[in-house]
């Protein structure tokens, strides 16, 4: 089976289906907008939906937020350009969701209440902790978004023939729509409705290419084998080095447990068990989504051919695309172009909304204002964050433009791990965990992936064009990560802190019983107590 020349592809011209579904989609969603801006009055629903969001409701948000068009359209690309080394990232990104099941999502429920310093500073000084964790989240969120806001610009580049620079702008004024005025309750409502779109056109688009090898996965790996050899079953194309594979498995394992704006999710349903119960769907739905990935890559490495996908885009992030016009012609290349669209205007609002929490509620309202800021104002510093991310999402798009947003992905989960996940475990898993200990692991995490990155072949090499890169590995999570915890534990050991020990024990009840079964507390052996929320973290210990 020879691959199909793209010479007649309707990449790159207007396309009638496409204008339909990109019409609909972004006509639904603003619908949906000004129906969750008339119910978002708080900030309690403009950060976590009031709790409202039901836990099989929150696992298909999940699983949108976190199926990205960077998985999407970036995967499918490597497995076309690479072959099997591509399967790292789609195993990598799902089995760190069990790490999130056992150790993150009902803990992080109980103890915190908009973002994931709430946990780390439930028992440490507020403004130096709140500071660090926000320099993570908003050093995480800007990688995120500079992958995200670029997978736009070449999609809507190639859809509708406008610009690079127009497409990204467009996607930013629609995204800040959603945020600025629907908060996470419309946020959570286009993620599902983005969920839906995704799965239903992945699977068509692998039933399509299935359908031509008799739907035999077998016959079609043996094609790919055939027109690329036998290493395209093989490891090794695109990861050679095995310190390398370890260093992107950790970070994209590990990654996902740090990621704040999944952590986020968590506080949008009513207690733990629905916590759990929705990470549990959405693994579901995400491991089904990767696999499936896998087929549309080889599929596309096959039918469209690895010289046609790089002559369109030549880190192959069109590869899905190109795929869907060659087995359903242009209305199907329409269909799932804005199905693409649909994920990244999803993604990117959760994005914004996760950095416009750390700007508002850790540093602006917990920092700035020591917890004493009134409803109002909360509120309209959300919103003035949330249009300041935009507009920065947008700037970052444009510098980016060009680099393979899979990569860019990868990157951000390194440096979640390293500046995230460290600090989170260690403030709910270690009695001896003190403030300095929390703020030395993550600006150590923050600083060393953000350098490492830079010194790497992905920065020195393939954008700034050098020979050499002084540092050798592409992704730093193998030094990082660690690093985060070694430092965040020789520094509490150096630094004992009394306080934030004994109040270890009330973290762990909380943590596992929550807020509402305070008084059972062992810590709290007073009978007469009534059952009250637990204490949240102040900020009159800064």
């Amino acid at each position: 089976m020879n691959p199909t020349s793209t010479a007649g592809s309707q990449l790159g011209q207007p396309n009638a289906t496409a204008i339909l579904f990109f019409l609909l989609f972004v006509g639904v969603t603003l619908a949906i907008t000004y129906w969750a801006a008339r119910k978002t009055k708080t900030t309690s629903e403009f950060f976590a939906a009031g709790g409202g969001v039901s836990a099989l409701q929150n696992g298909f948000a999940l699983a949108g937020d976190y199926m990205s068009a960077a998985s999407f359209l970036g995967i499918a690309g490597l497995v076309a350009l690479s072959g099997f080394d591509g399967l790292i990232y789609s195993v990598g990104w799902l089995v760190g969701w069990p790490v999130v099941t056992f150790l993150i999502a009902e803990p992080l429920r109980n103890l915190g209440k908009y973002t994931f310093a709430d946990v780390v500073a439930y028992r440490l000084k507020q403004t130096p902790v709140r500071l660090s964790a926000a320099l993570g989240t908003l050093t995480v969120v800007s990688f995120y978004l500079i992958a995200q806001m670029v997978g736009a610009g070449n999609l809507i580049h190639l859809l509708f023939g406008l610009s690079y620079e127009v497409a990204v702008v467009i996607v930013g004024v629609v995204m800040i729509l959603y945020v600025l005025f629907g908060g996470m309750i419309a946020t959570t409502w286009v993620q599902i409705v983005k969920a839906v779109l995704l799965l239903a056109g992945a699977s068509a688009l692998a039933g399509a290419v299935l359908y031509r090898f008799g739907f035999s996965p077998v016959a079609l790996f043996k094609e790919a084998s055939q027109q690329y050899g036998a290493q395209v079953l093989a490891p090794g194309t695109l990861v050679s080095n095995p310190l390398e594979t370890v260093s992107l498995g950790l970070a994209l394992m590990f990654g996902t447990a740090g990621l704040p704006h999944i952590l986020m999710r968590f506080y949008t349903v009513p207690d733990a068990k629905a916590a759990r119960s929705s990470v549990f769907y959405a693994t579901g739905l995400i491991g089904y989504f990767y696999l499936v990935t896998f087929i549309l890559g080889f599929g596309a490495a096959v039918l469209v051919g690895r010289q046609a996908i790089t002559g369109v885009d030549k880190g192959g992030n069109m590869a899905a695309p190109m795929l869907a016009e060659v087995v359903g012609g242009t209305g199907f290349l329409g269909f799932i172009s804005a199905v693409a669209f649909a994920t990244i205007l999803a993604v990117v609002a959760g994005l914004t909304l996760s950095g416009a929490a750390a700007l508002s509620h850790d540093l602006w309202s917990s920092v700035v204002r020591k917890g004493q800021a009134p409803e109002h104002e909360q509120l309209k510093v959300a919103r003035l964050a949330s249009l300041f991310l935009g507009v920065l999402a947008v700037v970052l798009g444009v510098v980016f433009k060009g680099q393979n947003v899979a990569f860019m992905v990868g990157l951000a989960f390194a440096i979640a791990a390293s500046a995230n996940f460290p600090a989170l475990l260690l403030s709910m898993a270690w009695r001896r965990f003190t403030t300095q200990g929390a703020v030395a692991s993550m600006l150590t995490g923050s600083f060393s992936a953000v350098l490492l990155i830079f010194l790497s072949p992905t920065v020195q090499i393939d954008l700034l064009k050098n020979t050499t890169a002084l540092f050798p590995l592409k992704n730093p999570g193998i030094i990082t990560m660690p690093l985060a915890f070694f430092v965040g534990i020789a520094v509490s050991l150096l630094f004992p802190e009394k306080e934030s020990s004994e109040r270890f024990a009330e973290v762990k009840h909380r943590m596992h019983v929550g807020a509402g079964k305070a008084a059972a507390a062992p810590v709290t052996p007073v009978p007469s107590v009534s059952p009250g929320a637990a204490p949240r973290p102040t900020a009159t210990k800064a």
